[in-house]
């Protein structure tokens, strides 16, 4: 048991990242069932979708499970937080947002609090308003990513040196070496979102899960740098299209309008690439198979093992 794994109350120091609104109970139920952390990101759903998801998921594992708020995004940030008193939901990831006015509420109802952050300024700010865990999120990282553009390999131990409570990190993660890796630099976990998708559990299209699989390690690419709205998404016709806009002066408001969780639904659930985009991490060249959650866990945590101890007997 190290910090993660006990001020979780999980067995194994791997969590999900939040998937905003292709977040789904199954994928959610496999995690925290094989011994890693559930998390439901619910992006820009309303209460009555959130707390359904809930209901799903807790029907599904009596395990521990998260909820991910992207606090800039969300329009029920507050309605939230009341399902999650409510459903007695143990841990709140607090991101893309300031946490501060937030933490003390969660922290009086004796909910666990872990802020994602992508800089050291950010994580010493979320430990100082009572953070309890911190995700440090490099740049390898699917989705919406940070303008500080930090890769995890330099953000991690730069952060493990600036605070005193557990560190996670994320972004770039995607097997047990990787595990190894980062708890070289300090870290007492890893946050993993792209590998998941590639599950049996995980309930998003087919054609999603193949495309990483054929994915290598140039299959990912940044958009949205122009507007200071990053995002790493896996090529497709539709993730062309929008550098392609970009590229030729489209402004922020076209942006937004063909990046919204509704052309994410698109993509990821309906695997059509040419209307709707589909996030991934620079992982994706590692995937080549779709395991179920817990098959995929214990081969991390087999795999961080034999890695740690490869790197003490070449010492």
């Amino acid at each position: 048991m190290n910090q993660v794994t006990k001020a979780l109350n999980i067995k194994y120091p791997i969590i999900q990242g939040g998937m905003g609104n292709v977040s789904n109970a199954p994928l959610t139920a496999a995690i925290s069932e094989a011994g890693g952390l559930g998390t439901l990101g619910i992006g820009t759903m309303l209460p009555d979708e959130i707390e359904t998801l809930i209901k799903d998921t807790k029907a599904l594992t009596d395990q521990p499970f998260a909820i991910n708020i992207p606090l800039s995004v969300s329009p029920a940030v507050k309605e939230t937080a009341m399902l999650i008193f409510e459903h007695k939901i143990p841990v709140v990831v607090l991101s893309a947002g300031n946490p501060a006015p937030f933490i003390p509420k969660f922290k009086e109802k004796g909910v666990t609090v872990i802020c994602v952050v992508a800089s050291v300024k950010h994580a010493m700010k979320a430990e100082q308003a009572g953070a309890d865990l911190i995700v440090t999120e490099g740049y390898e990282a699917a989705g919406i990513n940070a303008t500080e553009e930090s890769t995890t390999m330099t953000l991690v131990p730069q952060v493990v040196r600036a605070v005193n409570i557990p560190v996670i990190a994320a972004g770039g993660i995607g097997d047990g070496k990787g595990l190894a890796a980062v708890m070289a630099l300090g870290a007492s976990g890893v946050q993993m979102g792209t590998r998941f998708i590639a599950t049996q559990e995980g309930a998003f299209h087919e054609n999603y899960k193949y495309k990483l699989i054929e994915a290598t390690d140039t299959d990912t690419m940044i958009v949205g740098r122009t507007y200071g709205k990053i995002r790493r998404l896996l090529k497709t016709p539709y993730a062309q299209e929008l550098l392609k806009d970009e590229v030729e002066g489209a402004d922020l408001q076209t942006f937004a309008n063909k990046t919204t969780e509704d052309y994410h639904r698109i993509g990821a659930v309906e695997g059509d690439f040419e209307r709707g985009f589909i996030n991934s991490g620079q992982i994706a060249g590692l995937i080549k198979d779709i395991p179920t959650v817990e098959e995929l866990l214990n081969r991390m945590m087999k795999e961080a093992k034999q890695s740690l101890t490869l790197i003490e007997r070449n010492l």
